[in-house]
């Protein structure tokens, strides 16, 4: 997960060093859409590291199928949208803890219950300020207590990636998070 966490981020770097807007918002990688960025983000997988991720591809479930190596899924936490104002419920991307819903947390339950062969794992790509306006770790903590504490689910350890002097006026810094996540299936109804 370590390694894989660390191809991701130096594809943002590139993406972000391209100056190339997103639709019609500020040039650099903070304000591109979670599908858009995945794939773009997948061409310089396959491109700088065939030998691993040649044969990988996007789908709905998972996110990323990196055949007989990962299924991941992959979310995007940005505090604030491309105007500089705060984004309403920009939190609830990580951690919102319903079975069904498009969270981290739902997705994970997804992952769990699924039958890939591949191991499987959770990214989350988050934007901040330079220093942060508002601290994502918070956010990423109380993630990592919902899902152990609260859901029981097998979370593995941190691993992250940061990259700094991002082009975007308001998204400066990113760091992506990755995790594995153990076999063991949850049941919301315990809980």
């Amino acid at each position: 997960m370590k390694q894989l966490v660390n191809h991701v981020a130096e594809g943002l770097k590139l993406i972000d060093s391209s100056s190339v807007p997103f639709r019609n918002y500020q040039p650099g990688v903070g304000p591109y859409g979670e599908p858009q960025l995945v794939r773009k983000v997948l061409e310089y997988l396959r491109r700088n590291y065939p030998d691993k991720y040649l044969n990988s591809v996007t789908k709905r479930l998972p996110d990323v199928l990196i055949h007989n190596q990962w299924a991941v899924e992959i979310k995007i936490v940005r505090p604030f949208g491309d105007n500089g104002k705060e984004a309403e419920h920009w939190s609830q991307n990580l951690i919102h803890p319903y079975e069904g819903n498009v969270s981290s947390i739902g997705d994970a339950i997804k992952l769990q219950k699924s039958e890939f062969n591949e191991r499987i794992g959770i990214i989350v790509i988050a934007y901040e300020h330079n220093p942060p306006i508002i601290d994502v770790q918070v956010l990423v903590k109380c993630f990592e207590h919902i899902c152990r504490e609260i859901l029981d689910m097998s979370l593995g350890e941190r691993n992250t990636a940061r990259i700094k002097d991002l082009i975007h006026p308001v998204h400066q810094q990113c760091t992506v998070y990755g995790w594995e996540l153990g076999e063991a299936a949850i049941s919301l109804e315990n809980h």
